[in-house]
């Protein structure tokens, strides 16, 4: 199951007549002593993100020689690697610019908020006015009668 070669676990089982079972048991003991082993069939790309993180952690010291022997005994690319390490840096910068946005969509949400209130105060005001006028048409109305061309 190991790389280079990556067997998937149903494939190996037929082969050397262990259960799937016993397979996926050796594959998590050998994940808890620090194996980089994705958790099922899958390729280097089912890995976790902690084992991701491990290869770039081991791949940081070694030249270009010792990376591309790391690589092959590994079943993995340089070129993966890099892309890893962006992913790496990328997710602890994440929290400054995820903060930036939030700020950004927060006072955004606060003018907008500003807008829609001095809006309601405006039309309150105007239905006020308007009740206002309606009250003051019904107390002429009672006391001089109605008005010409309206019903009673």
């Amino acid at each position: 199951m190991l790389p280079p070669i990556s067997i998937p676990s149903n494939r190996l089982s037929v082969e050397e007549g262990s259960s799937r079972g016993t397979l996926a048991k050796w594959r998590a003991e050998a994940r808890a002593k620090g194996k980089l082993l994705p958790e099922a069939d899958a390729n280097v790309e089912g890995w976790t993100s902690r084992d991701k993180l491990a290869v770039v952690i081991e791949a940081a010291t070694l030249n270009e020689t010792e990376l591309g022997d790391y690589c092959r005994r590994g079943g993995i690319f340089p070129e993966q690697i890099v892309l890893w390490r962006e992913a790496c840096e990328q997710a602890n910068a994440w929290d400054r610019t995820a903060s930036a946005r939030i700020a950004k969509e927060t006072k955004d949400d606060r003018k907008r908020i500003q807008q829609l209130e001095r809006e309601l105060r405006c039309k309150e005001k105007a239905l006020a006015e308007a009740a206002a006028l309606l009250v003051l048409r019904k107390k002429v109305a009672a006391i001089w009668g109605p008005a010409d061309g309206e019903d009673e």
